[in-house]
């Protein structure tokens, strides 16, 4: 595909994965003008098979051009290294596995900075939360035209998905089968699926499963791991040093053969919809799952009780579209000082289903040398019943005063 477009085309960079929603895109802006450049960030999701068939979907709908980046390294260091140090999913459930968003931004705003345009698309709906992350990305990085034609065509139409595939199939264009039915979004994080049963808050149909085993599949003998944290990041995974997002993409492929990860969840979402979709994050889940134990036994009390109130509040930026907000940076200052004493190495076990941090080491844990929680003490009896008075002074004394 040339990198040139003729003289009356206007030059534009589409954000690609070769769905539905963005195959759909292509056709639609050449159609209005536009030399449609295409970009794949491939943040993990896919295979080399699924990434050689959307450098080829991408030649086959006539984008101008196509560039796939590597997005590994940049979703780690920008997502997933402070989410792990944050801990929380949001409403306590959902593990942000939409956070490849903005690193797809930069990767087409550097497109475009390559083309020489300040024209930039995506193929967001205006029913969902995407479109506000893309464009509050956007908006947060320069001074870009957003073209959306997802959004465009709601307007005159009501089932976009049967429009988009009917758009297709009438000039040529094959769309998958399980395109038809769900829309489904990969990467490192993990995968998820909405449409049809889904979204009409049914039982999931058998295709609606993406890398997680059913039950019936689980390996019969359990999977033990081990995973290293240096200052709250996971640098080696069963003694093998190696970078962030292989360490991910190992925990991926290793924990989905056991259903690990797997969860339906209805969400508030940005727009005020409730949203629900089916997600699988095996490497994720396991990630936070080691991270927590380790954080409970090297922090003090009071951290350990402060800082999800941090986590939470950084959770609820990042899902809303303000991952450039001042705030967020803020909020990750503290999340990094957290971190200092945050080294060991955590053993999780899994027999399928959940994962379990069955053993941790670290020089940092907060042992007592002469305690141990209900089992010995280094301490009288007086001054436990001493400490509890005291404690307690308070609410016996509203006791006593109030006593009828």
């Amino acid at each position: 595909m040339s990198e040139s477009s003729s003289a009356a085309s206007k030059d534009v960079v589409l954000a690609f994965s070769g769905g539905l929603d963005t195959s759909f895109c292509i056709p639609y802006l050449q159609e209005r003008g536009y030399a449609v450049h295409s970009v794949f960030a491939d943040t993990g999701g896919v295979d080399a098979e699924e990434r050689a068939y959307i450098e080829a979907r991408a030649a086959e709908l006539g984008a101008a051009s196509h560039v796939t980046v590597d997005g590994g390294p940049s979703i780690w260091s920008g997502f997933v290294k402070p989410f792990v140090w944050a801990g929380e999913g949001y409403q306590g459930q959902y593990p942000l596995l939409v956070s490849d968003r903005y690193l797809i931004v930069e990767a087409a705003l550097k497109r475009c900075a390559e083309i020489g345009t300040r024209l930039i698309a995506h193929g967001c709906t205006g029913m969902g939360n995407d479109q506000v992350r893309f464009d509050l990305a956007v908006k947060a990085l320069g001074d870009y035209e957003i073209l959306a034609p997802i959004r465009e065509i709601q307007r005159e139409h009501k089932e976009v998905r049967a429009y988009e595939q009917a758009y297709l199939e009438q000039r040529g264009f094959e769309v998958r089968a399980k395109q038809k039915s769900y829309t489904i979004n990969e990467n490192l994080l993990g995968l998820t699926m909405s449409g049809g049963e889904i979204d009409r808050w049914q039982a999931p149909g058998e295709g609606a499963r993406g890398w997680c085993a059913p039950r019936k599949d689980w390996p019969a003998q359990p999977l033990r791991l081990q995973i290293r944290f240096e200052q709250g990041e996971a640098v080696a995974l069963d003694g093998e040093r190696m970078a962030g997002h292989v360490i991910l993409a190992r925990l991926n492929a290793a924990l989905a053969h056991y259903g690990v990860g797997r969860g339906i969840y209805t969400g508030d979402t940005t727009i005020g919809l409730k949203g629900r979709i089916i997600f699988e994050a095996p490497g994720l889940i396991a990630l936070l799952s080691a991270h927590r134990a380790l954080e409970e036994t090297v922090l003090t009390r009071h951290q350990n009780r402060f800082k999800p109130e941090v986590a939470r509040r950084w959770v609820e930026l990042v899902y809303e579209g303000f991952y450039h907000d001042p705030l967020k940076r803020d909020l990750e200052a503290f999340l990094a000082s957290s971190q200092s004493c945050v080294n060991g190495t955590v053993t999780l076990e899994t027999s399928g289903g959940l994962v379990h941090a069955v053993a941790i080491e670290s020089p940092h844990i907060l042992n007592a040398k002469g305690a141990t929680y209900a089992q010995s003490a280094d301490w009288g009896v007086a001054e436990a019943e001493g400490f509890i008075r005291l404690y307690g002074m308070s609410s016996t004394l509203w006791a006593e005063v109030n006593r009828s």
